[in-house]
């Protein structure tokens, strides 16, 4: 295995395209991490990390800005607004049969009118989120009072930061390797472990040195079980009639086709949270323009972010739901069943058309139902450990450490693929 490493590695390096696409996403997430260390004027660094050390919210979100909320960057808002767009488009394609038509049937020109419908919806995202932002940071004494000019300023610098990850995203995407968004979260969530750990090792004392290690028993059995879970899939057998080429008659080959026990990879966990904390975004913006019920609504939302257990639950139920929903966006049985049929393909024991794809969509909802559980539980788990001990930071460890393994292993298998091309 070692040996199947080490030769993957040679012809990863010494493929020139191979090569530079590693190293232009290095130069890409090195990039990234220098934007996340330029902070905004006027932050006051000692109430700020008071202000974080007490808020989950901002941790929790922190995932998304790879470390830039922490720093009070100029890219603070990460590729959050981007992701928030992505979701609301997704839905649109339930709703708005236009959109759909966009995504599923209109070829690599519809995805591109989907992509640019992203990206403009991205901009007022990004500018009703640094409003909100900046003025809770300001109300919270972490900035300095902003006049009007200097709050547009500030709006329109960290709203540039947002956008201009969104591109780096893009650009890692088509001239690197793997999903770009979901590196650069990667990429984060790997430059705030260090500190994170030395945090946790100076916090630990006799008495919750149990706990710690319950969590990194818990923390290498989750990856172990991402990682299997990851690679389960069921296959279904697929046959192609025989066809006759002049006088002679080719024997019908034999196939099959992968369902994937966690379809959706890594994106339910992202929709998840981004949607748990798009709530308290926008009460937070409201009570930034002193509305009156805003406020109340906000502290109610914050003790419910607080409660490991009604927290642990609503996550649940979100991870499961979103896995649904994104295997069915992304995985359309009738479309398969079509090109099967086009191609002379069929299910052995199951008639073409109709009955194939409906066949599909019982395997496909079988399957997804245990991987959808599966990740659920996965995602939970440290937010029931923090339940029981108390320890706060060990819920945002987990749910890092789920995105981290889901991220890598795609990146891994994307590497795997582009050698695998090279070596045949």
């Amino acid at each position: 295995m070692l040996n199947s490493l080490i030769h993957k590695l040679k012809l990863a390096f010494g493929d020139p395209e191979i090569r530079f696409r590693i190293f232009f996403l290095i130069g890409a997430l090195a990039l990234f991490r220098l934007l996340a260390s330029i902070p905004i004027p006027g932050v006051d660094k000692v109430a700020l990390a008071s202000f974080f050390e007490n808020n989950q919210f901002l941790g929790l979100l922190n995932i998304f800005s790879g470390g830039g909320l922490e720093q009070l960057s100029i890219v603070m808002l990460g590729v959050g607004p981007f992701i928030t767009a992505s979701i609301i488009m997704q839905l649109g394609t339930v709703v708005f049969p236009q959109v759909k038509r966009a995504y599923h049937e209109e070829g690599e020109a519809g995805r591109a009118k989907f992509v640019q419908w992203s990206r403009l919806l991205t901009i007022p995202i990004a500018v009703l989120q640094a409003f909100s932002f900046l003025s809770l940071l300001e109300n919270q004494g972490i900035i300095a009072q902003l006049s009007t000019v200097a709050l547009v300023a500030n709006i329109v610098l960290v709203t540039a930061g947002a956008l201009l990850l969104m591109w780096i995203g893009e650009l890692v995407t088509e001239f690197g390797i793997g999903n770009g968004v979901s590196l650069i979260i990667l990429a984060g969530i790997l430059a705030t472990l260090p500190p994170s750990l030395s945090q946790a090792i100076f916090a630990a004392t006799a008495a919750n040195i149990p706990a710690y290690l319950a969590f990194t028993v818990l923390a290498l059995a989750m990856m172990y079980a991402v990682v299997v879970v990851s690679d389960a899939e069921r296959s279904i057998p697929i046959a192609y009639a025989r066809a006759v080429r002049g006088a002679a008659l080719s024997q019908g080959a034999a196939t099959y086709l992968p369902i994937r026990l966690l379809q959706a990879g890594v994106m339910p966990i992202i929709f998840a949270l981004s949607l748990l904390l798009l709530p308290q975004m926008a009460l937070s913006m409201l009570a930034a323009l002193n509305i009156s019920f805003a406020s109340s609504a906000a502290l109610w939302y914050t003790a419910f972010l607080s409660n490991s257990w009604e927290y642990g639950a609503a996550y649940f139920v979100l991870v499961v739901l979103f896995t649904y929903f994104y295997t069915g966006v992304t995985f359309e049985p009738h479309r398969v069943a079509e090109n099967l049929q086009k191609t002379g393909a069929f299910v052995p024991g199951v008639r073409p058309g109709r009955e194939t794809e409906e066949y599909i969509g019982k395997v496909v909802n079988r399957v997804t139902f245990p991987g959808a559980v599966f990740l659920g539980l996965i995602a939970v788990s440290p937010a029931v450990i923090q339940g029981l001990t108390g320890i706060t930071t060990l819920v945002l460890g987990g749910t890092a450490l789920l995105i981290a393994v889901q991220v890598a292993l795609d990146l891994a298998r994307k590497i795997d693929a582009q050698v695998s091309l090279r070596e045949y």
